[in-house]
């Protein structure tokens, strides 16, 4: 209600500057002034030099963007693929800078310097083939080499042979409104079949208890990986489109109701060692100093001060799916071989969950009641 009526408000005071506006312009029928609506020669000059001032606000802004906000990128790639992502970004992010620097210069460069003036007209050009060939055929050939090498790129991202498959580990990424679910595959190296209809208590993820390849599957809330092995993601969607998107592997892909898509990659930094990045260790201390700021305002109001910040690897939704999209997320941990296959040795089958939550309850006996002894013989011998 606060809403609609603040909008109301705004609403009622743009009527009536409007309307004061209108007032104000009949006002000034019939009286002489030196204002007119058609621009003259200064009015042009003046608008030539805004071209000038703006142009130069854009190259200041762009310096202090890449000053001040230049710590926020995601730093080292945590993934075998991750550095051939990275170079494709810093390809393409170079090439847009200095054309953007340089179109833009000479956009608001011509604004001044054909700018209008009393008695000077334009010179109209039906075409210029020359000209034409140079701003289509250079874009093309830019164009064409940034695709082919997005394409070779991605390719070898999504290509997983046959001996990478033998030795790779099997996980499938559940996405539902708003969470996530992990589903190792055992050594068989392969899911159990899944069916949206097969929800059922803890079966939340609608597995197939009955299909043979199910009955080593485990089902987690914490996704842990092993460093230098290959990962193969299998990915649903209960709902509504998600997408999964794990920054610092520099991996994404959606997860599509009634389909399975695949993602694959290679950890190559445990989360131990990625705590310890010069970047990353700077970015927790500025996350800490804000959230020590912000509790010292809570703790004033009477609330609990924040937690300190630790690093970790996050599984995201990359797709606005609701009202708590932003709070769609998973820990990742990626661990040693060792200490991966201890944390995972440790996890129950989901056929074992399930067996031990649908075992019958065992029937309580009753029990008669116990009878004191000394109270019957001193009645007999009474």
């Amino acid at each position: 209600m606060t809403s609609f009526l603040v909008f109301t408000v705004l609403v009622l005071i743009g009527i009536a500057v409007w309307q004061l506006t209108k007032i104000f312009d009949l006002t000034q029928i019939g009286s002489t002034s030196a204002d007119s609506e058609i621009a003259n020669d200064k009015d042009n000059s003046v608008n030539g030099y805004l071209m000038f001032a703006f142009v130069g606000f854009i190259y200041v802004f762009t310096i202090y963007s890449l000053y001040a906000w230049s710590d926020l990128v995601l730093g080292t790639p945590a993934s075998e693929h991750g550095k051939d992502v990275d170079s494709l970004m810093a390809i393409s992010m170079t090439l847009i800078f200095f054309v953007q620097t340089f179109t833009q210069f000479l956009l608001h460069y011509f604004a001044f310097k054909y700018r209008g003036k009393e008695g000077q007209k334009a010179l109209y050009f039906a075409d210029n083939n020359k000209l034409e060939a140079i701003w289509t055929i250079i874009p093309v050939i830019v164009l064409a080499g940034l695709i082919m090498y997005g394409l070779y790129t991605w390719n070898n991202i999504m290509f997983v042979d046959e001996e990478d498959k033998q030795d790779a580990i099997v996980i499938e990424l559940y996405a539902k409104q708003f969470g996530w679910e992990a589903r190792y595959a055992g050594d068989d190296k392969t899911l159990g079949k899944a069916n949206v209809r097969l929800i059922e208590g803890i079966n939340t993820l609608g597995v197939d208890l009955a299909d043979p390849a199910a009955q080593d599957d485990k089902v987690v809330t914490e996704l842990h990986l092993p460093v230098g092995k290959k990962v193969i993601f299998k990915m649903r969607s209960q709902d509504v489109l998600h997408s999964a998107y794990m920054p610092h592997f520099r991996a994404q892909m959606n997860c599509v109701p009634g389909m399975i898509t695949q993602f694959s990659f290679t950890p190559t930094v445990t989360t131990a060692d990625m705590r310890t990045d010069a970047a990353i260790v700077a970015k927790v201390d500025k996350i800490n100093k804000i959230r020590t700021k912000n509790s010292a305002k809570i703790v004033a109001e009477g609330g609990a001060a924040l937690d300190p910040y630790t690093f970790d690897y996050l599984l995201l939704c990359n797709k606005i799916c609701g009202s708590s999209h932003y709070n769609m997320q998973m820990k990742i941990v990626v661990d040693t071989p060792e200490e991966f296959k201890t944390w995972l040795s440790d996890k129950p089958t989901l056929a074992q969950q399930w067996k031990e939550a649908n075992a019958p309850k065992p029937v309580e006996t009753a029990v008669a009641p116990a009878v004191d002894s000394t109270k019957v013989v001193a009645q007999v011998i009474k």
